[in-house]
């Protein structure tokens, strides 16, 4: 079967690799859709996706969606034909975690990752023709869910689950700085769950119409030398820039929730961050999610319209173009999803 392998920085290919087979416990799915997602870029270009350095070849994707082709001889309810997407992660041991951490399995402390090279042997990603997961890995998509639609799931679960950790958004102002899928799928997010205004920030004109269309009730461009709304209760900093960071925290209200969704580069960074303690801003991180995927499956079902981020769609054997378009801003790029199926 075809995959998307990366074996190095620059080196991408679109290469046959052994057709997996499904166990008894197991479902195997055929991948129809993929989504482009950072670290992908990131193995691409660098080899290394923050700590996890390649060592062997990977097939790339942890945003994916298909059918399922066949189901394992012990599996009980799934049937072939099924429209599903797939959460990508895997909890390595027996699960337990601390009772203060209680429902946050996004923290468990050794997880695998559709895509991923954080282990040795890495584990293998979506973007193939098939892949053979756990039951308990499928969600099924709602009736009037596409698979084209649902490969945003996983991103969508990202944006929720920062959504979540803010709080009750009801009626209250938030700004989105960055506005790259994560942040647009933010922008969706806080809509959705109540926020009265939601203004988007970005240096990209492309990224601020996407922002716009996925529901931002107005935007900033700081490069166009627009200011940043003052004293609004709840940021999303989904840029990953610490050069940004600090023009956030000012503009976060007193007592403010800032909410840092965009990941910051590994190792030390330069960020302005005396405002967090002379306005007692609440400052909190927010890695993936639990299973806000299964959250997001039914907002889409409920609606929402994804269509403004999906900017280009690849065939699987154009791969190295997707990649190349997903990672130049300067083609007005926002998720660029790869058509795996026929």
């Amino acid at each position: 079967m075809k995959a998307v392998v990366v074996h190095g920085a620059g080196d991408l290919r679109v290469e046959d690799i052994p057709e997996p087979q499904c166990g008894p416990d197991e479902v195997l799915v055929e991948m129809e859709f993929g989504g482009i997602c950072g670290s992908d870029l990131a193995y691409w270009r660098h080899g290394a996706s923050g700590t996890a350095v390649l060592r062997e070849p990977l097939v790339l994707g942890h945003e994916v969606a298909g059918r399922i082709a066949q189901v394992g001889a012990n599996v009980r309810g799934l049937v072939t034909g099924t429209p599903v997407t797939v959460h990508p992660a895997t909890n390595v041991g027996d699960g337990v975690m601390p009772e203060r951490l209680a429902g946050r399995t996004n923290l468990y402390h050794t997880v695998r990752y559709f895509g991923s090279a954080a282990f040795v042997p890495h584990e293998q990603g979506g973007f193939c023709q098939y892949r053979v997961v756990r039951p308990d890995q499928i969600r099924v998509l709602p009736t009037n869910v596409t698979t084209r639609q649902a490969a945003v799931a996983e991103p969508l679960a990202v944006a929720l689950h920062a959504v979540n950790r803010a709080g009750d958004l009801t009626g209250k102002t938030v700004l989105v700085n960055g506005c790259g899928p994560i942040g647009v799928l933010t922008v969706a997010a806080a809509k959705a769950r109540g926020a009265a205004e939601v203004i988007g920030a970005d240096l990209a004109p492309a990224s601020l119409e996407i922002a716009r269309r996925m529901g931002a009730d107005r935007v900033v461009n700081p490069a166009a030398g627009e200011d940043l709304p003052q004293d609004v209760d709840v940021s999303f900093e989904a840029s990953g820039a610490p050069a940004a960071l600090g023009g956030v925290i000012a503009a976060t209200a007193r007592g403010g929730v800032l909410v840092q969704v965009g990941n910051l580069p590994v190792g030390d960074v330069s960020a302005s961050l005396g405002n967090i303690v002379t306005r007692e801003i609440e400052y909190r991180g927010s890695y993936r999610f639990a299973d806000e995927i299964s959250d997001a499956l039914t907002l889409l079902s409920e609606g929402l319209d994804v269509e403004p981020l999906l900017t280009h769609t690849f065939l699987l054997a154009d791969a190295l173009a997707a990649f190349e378009t997903a990672g130049d801003r300067s083609t007005g790029s926002s998720k660029v999803l790869l058509q795996i199926g026929e």
